[in-house]
């Protein structure tokens, strides 16, 4: 676990491999598309392919990730769950990272993405990889400046998890719930200028105030459109009626959740969502991002000896 922590101080975009699970490696690749060469690109999409072919009845997806693509996959970060006795990829995420200007500054949003796990190795705990992991590690490499996330969706577990896992989400049935203009900003320009990111056409509406996309099921996603019967339920039953409520499963309906992952919300993550036995090393792994992305440019920028960012190094004394 240290030696995977070790590795992130020193290099510019995370490819990290480390044992979460007894038997399963999970490995974090940001942006593929962008460092790894043809065949290592290649063999990492098969694998998504892969289990997306053992996931869904029929059909295949052509969106995002899929479509093998280097600009696309350039904006991407993979989180790939592998069994370590058969070499077997058996669960993945797709997280995206989109550019978004936001009160005079660009913010850059997290896309929870895709998630789909293998139905033979469903009920083996991944949730708490597949769902937060990778986000903690880029708020922790990130000096833990809060990050807006944003998640599409019309599986009632899905949107609980991520209600109880973010901090001030949008819409959820929970008490204290309220768009704030932030979230109406940043849902719209999500909804202008990056469908393609969750395969939503350009034929499918937007509801504003209730941040519901309509129609959501005709740009390449196609085939993950569910009834609310088959839909994973949540166990409070709150999320269920408020998907029950809000879509309209026939029509083919999506919640757009707008987030945030902050101090909070980490806390929350580590002390309700990650295994006891997991935990000592996921706080110690955090430890040695966060001295990487504020303790040592903070050492460097005091270290007056050597170049730092526009800062150039004190003159040496002129020898008598």
């Amino acid at each position: 676990m240290i030696g995977f922590w070790l590795k992130a101080l020193t290099r510019p975009t995370l490819d990290l491999t480390l044992a979460t699970h007894a038997g399963l490696e999970t490995r974090i690749v940001e942006r593929p598309g962008a460092v790894l060469d043809d065949e290592a690109l290649g063999a990492l999409v098969e694998k998504l392919r892969g289990i997306a072919s053992r996931t869904l009845d029929k059909g295949a997806l052509t969106y995002g990730v899929f479509s093998g693509e280097r600009e696309r996959l350039a904006q991407t970060v993979v989180t790939l769950i592998t069994d370590k006795a058969s070499g077997q990829a058996i669960a993945f995420n797709a997280l995206a990272e989109m550019k978004i200007p936001l009160d005079g500054d660009t913010q850059t949003v997290t896309h929870l993405g895709l998630v789909m796990v293998d139905p033979e190795a469903r009920g083996r705990g991944l949730s708490w990889v597949l769902y937060g992991l990778t986000v903690l590690v880029l708020f922790v490499r990130g000096g833990l400046r809060p990050r807006w996330v944003s998640n599409v969706t019309q599986v009632p577990g899905v949107v609980g998890m991520v209600c109880q896992t973010f901090s001030d989400v949008y819409p959820s049935p929970d008490p204290g719930s309220r768009q704030s203009f932030a979230h109406l900003t940043l849902a719209r320009r999500i909804m202008r200028d990056h469908r393609d990111v969750f395969g939503v056409g350009p034929e499918a509406g937007f509801d504003e105030a209730r941040s519901v996309i309509t129609n959501a099921y005709t740009g390449g996603s196609d085939d993950l459109k569910k009834s609310f019967e088959v839909a994973t339920h949540h166990r409070e039953e709150r999320y269920n009626d408020f998907c029950r409520h809000e879509l309209d499963y026939e029509r083919g309906d999506d919640v757009l959740q707008i987030g945030r992952m902050d101090l909070a919300a980490a806390r929350r993550y580590l002390l309700g969502q990650v295994p006891r036995a997991s935990l000592p090393g996921l706080i110690g792994a955090s430890l040695f991002l966060l001295l990487q992305s504020f303790v040592l440019p903070l050492f460097h920028w005091l270290d007056d000896s050597r170049r730092f960012g526009i800062l150039r190094p004190r003159a040496a004394k002129a020898k008598p």
